[in-house]
């Protein structure tokens, strides 16, 4: 049974992730001990809140440097703030740093009449490459559960895994190597969510 360690950092709807990885047959430690991370065949990184609070949480729980070492070295699944973290920057709270585990910004959406921000609800999320194993048995065309304010982007457009239109296209997906981040919550998704999860789960790199 894979043994997945959902890193609790403060910051992640912890519970209903970890049920959800459950469901699809994962062993699942909630945990911010470094050992157990390290003892994990895989990796669940979720985040929601401010990422101020989020890189504080890591901080203070130690985890942000094993995040930065776990993130080429076995399976990463990050979530939402999770993926925003993942970048250099974010313009919340007057510019707050990240992880810097990838080059780019995160952004504030923009005013644009008739749409509410935080984007939240159910979204049409466009795979760039339907091949990719997470996403399979997954429709092209699924919807996903969103809650942000802020998007992701990547300087490194190769990265990009899939999009999603709120006013303007934006990044709601990223890959390299055996990490793979989501904007949207798998584990709030129903179906296709927890395809994803299980996608992640047997995901052999």
């Amino acid at each position: 049974m894979t043994r997945i360690a959902l890193l609790d950092y403060g910051m992640g709807n912890l519970h209903s992730a970890a049920k959800a990885l459950e469901y699809v047959g994962a062993k699942v430690d909630v945990t911010n001990d470094p050992k157990l991370i390290a003892q994990a065949d895989k990796i669940v990184f979720p985040g929601v809140g401010a990422m101020r609070d989020c890189i504080q949480g890591m901080q203070e729980a130690g985890i942000d440097d094993v995040i930065r070492q776990a993130a080429f070295n076995k399976p990463v699944l990050a979530i939402c703030v999770g993926m925003q973290a993942l970048l250099e920057r974010s313009e919340e709270n007057g510019g707050s740093d990240a992880l810097g585990i990838f080059k780019g910004l995160v952004k504030r959406f923009p005013d644009i009449e008739g749409l509410k921000v935080p984007h939240m609800g159910w979204n049409q999320v466009h795979q760039q490459d339907p091949s990719h194993p997470m996403w399979k048995d997954i429709p092209q065309e699924a919807r996903f559960y969103f809650v942000h304010s802020f998007y992701v982007e990547p300087q490194d457009q190769s990265i990009v895994a899939a999009t999603c239109n709120y006013g303007l296209e934006f990044c709601t997906a990223i890959h390299k190597d055996n990490l793979f981040a989501t904007q949207f919550h798998p584990e709030k998704s129903h179906t296709a969510g927890l395809q994803l999860l299980k996608n992640f789960v047997e995901w052999d790199i």
